[in-house]
This record gives structure tokens, C-alpha cells and sequence, in this order.
């Protein structure tokens, strides 16, 4: 079985970095040590201008902005 890490919705600092807004693993755990990882990174290199978390659904993992996103593509971080 897949299991998906999902940024719900790529900021303009998660764009500038090239992320992958999905990534895909076979297992759970590993997929789970991966989304807690991107997390961390998330929280602490991006602008911080806004939080984010990390939610279990279906199995899958998906890293959610807390709040909205008030930073623009052209902003610089």
C-alpha cells in the first residue's frame, strides 16, 4: 500500500524551494518520519509568517497550513 505526504498547499517559500507538493512511500512509518521531517524544515527555514501541522488522513499525511497565507511570490524571505 502507498503512502502519500501532502502539502496541502505550496506557499511561495515551499515554490522557491522546489518542493514536491506529494511524495510517495511504501511504507507508513517511514512515510510518517518524512512528513514530521518536512515539517520541521517547513517550520523552521520558511518565512514565518505562518505555522503549519501535520494531520493523519486515510493513512496519509498532510501538512496543512495553520491560518492563511498572507505572503506573496514576489515577497522576499
Amino acid at each position: 500500500m502507498e503512502h502519500y505526504v501532502i502539502i496541502e498547499k505550496l506557499c511561495s517559500c515551499a515554490k522557491r524551494e522546489g518542493l514536491d507538493q506529494i511524495t510517495i512511500f511504501d511504507d507508513k512509518s517511514k512515510a510518517k518520519g518524512a512528513a514530521d521531517k518536512q515539517l520541521a524544515h517547513m517550520q523552521g527555514s520558511f518565512c514565518g509568517k505562518h505555522e503549519f501541522d501535520v494531520t493523519e488522513v486515510d493513512d496519509h499525511f498532510v501538512i496543512g497550513m495553520l491560518g492563511g497565507c498572507d505572503c506573496s511570490s514576489s515577497a522576499k524571505h
